[in-house]
């Protein structure tokens, strides 16, 4: 899960990483009294989406009162960024900023190890600074059973080149967020910039936090960030049924068991010339109740012109597939042809129940580069 600079905010408030003061609003007039909460002085006010380029694109602005806050407030709300329209903004005391840092941490799944990243040329333009001057951005692994260490929390300050005067704050603060990472059970924690103020504070003026939402049962509460989000309908149906859903931009939609298996699906079509237009993982196991609410969340979703059911058979037997199919097209106006490649448990039985069904619209493919090119024909049809 993605959060809003706000929440990442909050959870950084709570794990102890230094953040301004703020206060989150929805309309103007909250963005006004959120100012005059913040004692009435400098404030900045900043959209909250789910991406970054905010600064470039207008969705961060200075406000000198109160009155002023409100007026921002009112052209940054309804702001399309990047195709984020914006339904909240973040109040937030000014910062007197002497330096501009970045940090981050995540995980290298090739090394199996955590990777801090930090440099001293924190900013809007930080990817510039890494492919113009990859040696600006300090790499560090961290073996995730001892952590980040004191002395290595000092090295990246060293090599980054952050300002020898507030290195023991830097380094404290490293080593804050690291922890943050970890106990928060996060895929991403960013920081750009993270500030050295003219007082020698080293503060957090941003937030990009990802979740693992494997490890939300550690944090029930993790669960109430969703009501902030204006969640994507289909998206929501979707994870419902016990659906794994992700909206793309193409027009084949793809049903899949197994992430890996769609993963490669989605391969195919784009090899063949084609765009998925979702992924979707029905998961291992699936019976045909869970095939007949995955063909209907895709009925939700106009861009889909067809669908392509790739499944092969372990836990999942390919016949309860098939009858899930017939189902659909007995209790669902599917408005596109399907696409079947059935392999593994049960394939025949799968197989012959399909052709029990006797209609034009189930189209069978022996392999999956069969299918697809099939279902790459009949989108563009």
């Amino acid at each position: 899960m993605d959060l809003f600079e706000f929440q990442g905010k909050t959870l950084f408030a709570r794990a102890g990483v230094p953040v301004p003061d703020g206060h989150a609003a929805r309309t103007p007039q909250e963005a006004r009294q959120a100012a005059e909460a913040l004692g009435g002085d400098r404030v900045l006010v900043k959209a909250q989406v789910q991406v970054g380029g905010r600064g470039k694109a207008g969705g961060i602005k200075p406000a000198e009162d109160p009155a002023e806050a409100e007026q921002v407030a009112s052209e940054i709300l309804g702001m399309d960024i990047k195709g984020h329209t914006v339904h909240l903004v973040w109040v937030e005391r000014a910062s007197a900023i002497a330096e501009e840092y970045y940090a981050s941490f995540t995980l290298d799944r090739g090394a199996k190890q955590h990777l801090a990243m930090v440099s001293a040329r924190g900013g809007m333009d930080i990817e510039q600074v890494a492919a113009e001057d990859p040696e600006a951005v300090v790499k560090l692994h961290i073996d995730p059973v001892v952590g980040l260490t004191p002395w290595q929390a000092a090295e990246l300050v060293y090599r980054a080149g952050l300002d020898r005067s507030a290195a023991r704050a830097s380094a404290a603060t490293l080593r804050t967020l690291y922890r943050a990472f970890v106990d928060l059970d996060c895929d991403l924690v960013e920081v750009n910039p993270l500030i050295l103020t003219t007082d020698g504070a080293v503060v957090a003026l941003d937030a990009k936090v990802s979740l693992d939402s494997n490890g939300f049962f550690r944090h029930p509460d993790f669960e109430d960030f969703r009501q902030d989000f204006v969640e994507d309908p289909i998206e929501r149906m979707a994870r419902e049924r016990d659906l794994n859903f992700i909206k793309l931009d193409g027009s084949v939609g793809i049903v899949g068991n197994g992430a890996g298996l769609v993963m490669s699906t989605l391969d195919v079509v784009s090899l063949v010339g084609g765009a998925p237009s979702n992924f979707l993982d029905v998961g291992g196991g699936a019976g045909s109740e869970t095939i007949t609410n995955a063909l209907e969340v895709l009925t939700h979703d106009d861009t889909v012109r067809s669908v392509l059911i790739n499944i092969f058979g372990g836990i999942t037997r390919c016949d309860l597939v098939a009858e899930g199919i017939v189902r659909a097209l007995q209790l669902i106006d599917l408005p596109w042809p399907i696409v079947v490649r059935l392999d593994g448990t049960n394939a025949a039985e799968g197989r012959a129940i399909l052709d029990r069904a006797a209609t034009e619209s189930v189209i069978p493919a022996s392999t999956m580069l069969e299918a697809a090119r099939r279902a790459v024909e009949l989108a563009e049809a």
